[in-house]
C-alpha cells in the first residue's frame, strides 16, 4: 500500500510519500505527481519520502524522472536518504551517457 499526502503552502506544494512505491502504485504516484504539476504558481514541486518501506524498478524509475525533471527531495529515515543517494547517481550516469 502507498499512501500519498499534498501538503501546499505559498512556497511549495509537498507530496508525501509513506509505504511500498511498487507496482501498482508508482502508477499512482506517477499520476499525482502528473496532476501536483499543474498550476504550481512559482512553487517548487517536492517530494517527501516520509516513510518508504519499499521500492521496486517501476518506482526508482519514477523517482529518477522526477530528478531529471528538477523536483526536490526530502527523506527521513536510513532506507529513504540511502535509495534517494542511489537514484540521484543512476540520474547523473544516465545523464552523463546521454551527454556523449
Amino acid at each position: 500500500m502507498l499512501k500519498i499526502s499534498i501538503i501546499e503552502n505559498r512556497n511549495e506544494r509537498r507530496l508525501v510519500l509513506e509505504g511500498r512505491l511498487i507496482a501498482p502504485w508508482s502508477a499512482e504516484f506517477k499520476k499525482a505527481c502528473d496532476t501536483a504539476r499543474v498550476d504550481l504558481d512559482g512553487r517548487e514541486l517536492v517530494i517527501e519520502l516520509k516513510s518508504l518501506t519499499a521500492i521496486n524498478q517501476q518506482g526508482e524509475n519514477a523517482l529518477i524522472a522526477l530528478i531529471n525533471e528538477g523536483a526536490k527531495f526530502r527523506c527521513c529515515g536510513v532506507f529513504a536518504k540511502h535509495m534517494l543517494r542511489h537514484l540521484a547517481r543512476r540520474a547523473r550516469n544516465q545523464f552523463q551517457e546521454t551527454e556523449r
